[in-house]
């Protein structure tokens, strides 16, 4: 098991993994098509884009997490 205070980045691996590689797989998909190879294409382009969207996410969470709290009653 993991202890718990590793749960926020955890929790940002995971978010981050799985929002660009649907993202990642949509923008492959609408540039290219369903082409042989689009697997190919696909994963190269995910991997790029969480090496950006886990640090974004450790930082936007924050942030948005305080905006929400404020918006909110």
């Amino acid at each position: 098991m993991i202890p718990a205070r590793f749960a926020p980045v955890l929790f940002s691996l995971l978010l981050s993994g799985m929002m660009s590689f649907l993202v990642s797989g949509f923008s492959t998909w609408r540039a290219v098509g369903m082409i042989d190879g689009f697997a190919g294409l696909w994963i190269p382009a995910w991997l790029g884009s969480w090496a950006i969207a886990f640090p974004a996410v450790l930082v936007v969470a924050p942030v948005a997490r305080r905006i929400v709290a404020r918006v909110t009653v």
